[in-house]
């Protein structure tokens, strides 16, 4: 069905329960989008959205509403209204699938090129470089309060990179600019989300920049995480950010690929491309998807297999280039 803005608006206004969710593993569009429409959602229409997220970073602790976010999917009575986020199928949205089923009505808003319109009522914008920005367009601006300004500005930093990756346009610049106006306080953001990372994160970024591997005449750069390195350092989902935008910076590379154990032979894959591969193709073919320069699958086998694999799509598009 085909997405109409006032009509979103106007069940948001009338259901009595509105769930949000995003993606499984959430980064910062996710959480971003998640809590900058439920903020939005909260000072315009006196509603309380319920928000279900696997976690939120502790990076990203202080945005407003975030210590209301529900990491469990207790059971519950079916929502009136259940919107999924910066989500493009119904397995990235993990349990949080199951209200979708149960709800009186569901809307999905997302960005990603690989998203295939699973609820009712689907707006999927790929020329846009976050659902945060998406989200803006669709609230009115002087409406939006310092909160809801935080949480969307949060998201369009981390898809874009901090506006290098090639998704950044004039109107995501645009949007930046009006959401600072609501008094967004752009280092906190950009340094307290981005650039700052914790000791662990320090740690675990150097090993994997240490065991970095070369190949196809340096084209590619990839690393690896275990199981055994996971459990030895203690590491969670948000430990591992912004190791694959490190490697994808190394001289002379076009690809980036990250790949982390997830249980014996099965590893969630993070690809990251410069300006020739398009990494959602390759991983839409290993039942994931995203975005041109950046996505993600999870694959099954052992990693030689993973990594042979991949450079085995990532050699076909290279050389057809030449």
């Amino acid at each position: 069905m085909a997405f109409e803005k006032q009509t979103f608006w106007e069940d948001i206004s009338t259901a009595n329960t509105i769930g949000i969710a995003g993606h499984i593993r959430p980064d910062g569009d996710c959480v971003g989008s998640t809590l900058g429409l439920a903020a939005y959602i909260r000072d315009n229409y006196g509603k309380e959205p319920e928000v279900f997220l696997e976690e939120v970073p502790v990076a990203f602790s202080f945005i407003e509403g975030a210590e209301r976010v529900v990491t469990g999917y207790p059971s519950r009575e079916p929502f009136d209204l259940f919107i999924a986020l910066d989500c493009g199928d119904d397995g990235r949205l993990g349990k949080a699938m199951n209200y979708v089923k149960s709800a009186k009505k569901t809307y999905c808003i997302d960005h990603h090129a690989t998203s295939n319109g699973f609820l009712e009522n689907n707006l999927v914008l790929p020329d846009s470089a976050a659902t945060a920005q998406i989200i803006y367009t669709l609230c009115e601006d002087s409406k939006i309060r310092k909160g809801a300004a935080e949480a969307l500005y949060l998201g369009i930093v981390h898809d874009t990179g901090v506006f290098k990756h090639s998704c950044t346009t004039r109107e995501t610049m645009e949007v930046a600019g009006a959401l600072l106006d609501h008094g967004v306080s752009s280092s906190r953001i950009i340094d307290g989300t981005f650039y700052e990372k914790t000791y662990l994160q320090n740690q675990i970024l150097g090993r994997c920049l240490m065991e970095s591997v070369l190949c196809l005449d340096g084209k590619v750069i990839f690393s690896s995480i275990d199981r055994k390195i996971i459990n030895l350092y203690g590491l969670g989902p948000s430990d591992t950010e912004g190791i694959i935008d490190q490697l994808r910076v190394t001289k002379g590379v076009e690809v980036a690929i990250l790949i982390r154990e997830l249980t014996p032979r099965s590893w969630r894959v993070s690809m990251r491309s410069c300006e020739i591969v398009d990494v959602s193709k390759i991983c839409s073919m290993f039942g994931g998807g995203g975005h041109v320069r950046a996505a993600g699958a999870t694959m099954s086998g052992s990693r030689r297999d993973v990594i042979n694999n991949l450079l085995a799509e990532i050699e076909k598009q290279l050389t057809a280039e030449e």
